[in-house]
């Protein structure tokens, strides 16, 4: 029989913020489920797969802005803290907010892995969970590990994740549902894993 055990964070949401407001620029901190995370720095080769995605979106939606590491007010009771590789929003939507927004209004959040040891619980397990449980419309995760992209789609907030998921691998085209509308060709993607 398997009994559900309810996690303590290891922090509040304030003393997390003080933590975060006092790292270096060149440390990312998270906060999702009670528990603070490292994000590694991003590499060449990642920023370039988010270059790319930026040109591809607004080439086809130039009324929409795309956030680099944008922080997030996160999960269902917004408690969680994540910074996106990328955020598309309506233009200028977050202008005058601090730095952890509410996600009312994302898009899409993206992000890309990063070759570290907690990309899986995080990228691929929990992520999903508190982009769903916030109401954001698309995840795009771009896996170099296993090179694909996952479109998360049809936020559930009861549940938290997303009732759609399509993957595809790099090389293959993938459509990005409305509010996207836009297909992308991922050939390219095959230039940027190890």
């Amino acid at each position: 029989m398997m009994v559900a055990v309810a996690r303590t964070s290891q922090m509040s949401v304030e003393e997390f913020e003080t933590i975060a407001s006092t790292a270096p620029e060149t440390v990312t901190l998270e906060f999702i489920d009670g528990r603070i995370g490292v994000k590694k720095a991003a590499d060449g080769d990642r920023g370039t797969v988010v270059a790319w995605l930026t040109r591809r979106c607004l080439r086809t939606r130039p009324d929409l802005d795309l956030y680099y590491g944008r922080g997030l007010r996160v999960e269902a009771d917004r408690e969680g803290r994540a910074r996106p590789d990328a955020v598309l929003a309506p233009e200028a939507h977050f202008a005058g907010q601090g730095e952890w927004a509410d996600p009312g209004g994302a898009l899409m959040v993206v992000e890309v892995t990063s070759y570290d040891s907690d990309t899986d619980r995080r990228d691929r397990h929990e992520k999903p969970t508190v982009y769903g449980q916030s109401g954001i419309p698309l995840y795009l995760l771009i896996d170099r590990d296993s090179c694909t992209v996952t479109v998360h789609s049809g936020p559930d907030r009861q549940i938290g994740g997303y009732r759609t998921v399509q993957i595809a691998k790099f090389g293959e085209k993938v459509a990005l549902p409305e509010p996207m509308g836009i297909e992308l060709d991922t050939e390219i993607l095959k230039n940027y894993v190890r």
